[in-house]
């Protein structure tokens, strides 16, 4: 969330970034100060009433301590229309603030200076790409095939036991499903992440810490009777460990990472064009989560970028890093690089991770702030994915088709314990 004196400080700043956005609604920055300038108005008002209040009360002691009763009698009925006023005043500026907030709310992050405009992923900027790609070889079949051919995955099964998107992985699948996930996890705290296993499900304040609510509120898996939320990606729960934290400056950088099921009400499809692993309701994802010092979260963004560029180094697999237009880029997020895995049976990029610098946004809304030299000002938050499994499961099984099987990369085979499925 954006702070009202940086809207009103840089408003030009401000309109020019969301127009990179391509976001319409730009009438909600003045609606927003001038909220704000009601909420300061109304503050006055009643700060100078209560003030008045406080002189008045003293003045009626001293009247009593002097025998003027009428005096103090009227002094006590007009103290008495004060606090009334007041009253109706402070229930107007809780009104104001809620306003405020939830225009707050509905604001976009400002892109970074490097972002492009843009409206959509077609205007997003290659910034590197790991090998040419082609199409599958003559007798290769796609994902969905090899996963029915070797009994790795059963998406039939999944639609009978709970619904389109939620596959069962069996035997070998099962297996590499779990290698992935502890290669993952130890590739990340061997580069110095601590691993937290956090809950699956977060309270409203947490999904509103992190932007997903209110803008992802119908993506969510929403658990009426207890009112609380399945998590679409374990940033969510693991940033909100810092909600209403002051960290010393010495505690930076806070590096975590964490694996988690991540469920996603838009992210499968009903319809027969999608198929496979391509999108799915309930998946595995890797996440890593940064805290840091404003002025090191932009070499910590190209740090985590690295970072996840060794490890589709390590799978082998065919890929590409994009820089994201504004028009493509998270509403919470300031920049954000995708990382894309070729698909030889679709013939197209599937994003498998998403690394991106929020810097104030959502620190603002978690109020996790640094303390150093007894200044104290908002962190600087950061997360990526390392990785998504079912995009990186899909295009290990495609793009390692060789005679009578699928012929892992030496890292998977390693933690799978097996070379080959056949």
């Amino acid at each position: 969330m954006l702070q009202v004196s940086f809207l009103r400080e840089e408003k030009e700043r401000v309109v020019e970034g969301l127009k990179k956005r391509n976001f319409k609604n730009l009438e909600l920055v003045d609606e927003a100060i001038q909220l704000d300038d009601l909420r300061k108005k109304t503050q006055l008002e009643l700060d100078t009433q209560l003030s008045e209040i406080n002189k008045i009360s003293k003045e009626i002691g001293m009247l009593m301590k002097d025998g003027k009763k009428d005096e103090a009698e009227a002094a006590k009925s007009k103290t008495a229309q004060y606090k009334e006023s007041s009253k109706e005043l402070t229930n107007k500026l809780s009104e104001i603030e809620v306003s405020l907030q939830n225009v707050l709310y509905l604001i976009p992050n400002i892109p970074y200076e490097k972002v492009v405009a843009g409206v959509s992923a077609d205007d997003n900027e290659v910034v590197y790409q790991s090998h040419e790609v082609h199409g599958l070889e003559e007798g290769a079949i796609p994902h969905w095939e090899l996963a029915k051919k070797y009994n790795l995955i059963d998406f039939e099964l999944g639609v009978k036991i709970a619904g389109a998107g939620f596959p069962v992985y069996l035997g070998k699948g099962a297996r590499l499903q779990r290698a992935l996930v502890q290669y993952f996890l130890d590739k990340n705290t061997d580069a110095g992440y601590l691993e937290v296993n956090p809950p699956h499900v977060v309270n409203e304040a947490s999904g509103y810490g992190t932007g997903q609510l209110p803008d992802k509120e119908g993506q969510m898996y929403h658990v009426g009777i207890d009112d609380l939320y399945l998590i679409p990606t374990a940033e969510v729960p693991v940033t909100n460990i810092y909600r209403d934290v002051i960290l010393d400056e010495k505690e930076l950088p806070v590096k975590n990472t964490a694996f988690s099921q991540c469920y996603r009400r838009e992210a499968g499809s009903y319809g027969a064009h999608v198929r496979g692993l391509n999108r799915l309701h309930q998946f595995e994802k890797v996440e890593i989560v940064r805290i840091e010092k404003p002025e090191n979260s932009y070499a910590a963004l190209e740090e985590m970028v690295a970072h996840v560029k060794s490890i589709l180094e390590d799978l082998e697999l065919p890929f590409r890093i994009l820089r994201l237009c504004g028009g493509d880029t998270g509403f919470a997020a300031a920049m954000t690089y995708d990382f894309e895995v070729w698909s030889a049976a679709q013939e197209k990029w599937l994003e498998v991770s998403s690394v991106s610098n929020f810097e104030t946004f959502q620190a603002n809304r978690l109020k996790c702030r640094i303390k150093g030299e007894g200044k104290t000002q908002l962190a600087h938050t950061l997360n990526g994915s390392a990785m998504a499994l079912p995009r990186i499961m899909a295009a290990l099984l495609e793009n390692n088709q060789v005679e009578g099987g699928i012929k892992l990369p030496k890292i998977v085979a390693e933690y799978a314990r097996f070379e080959m499925i056949d």
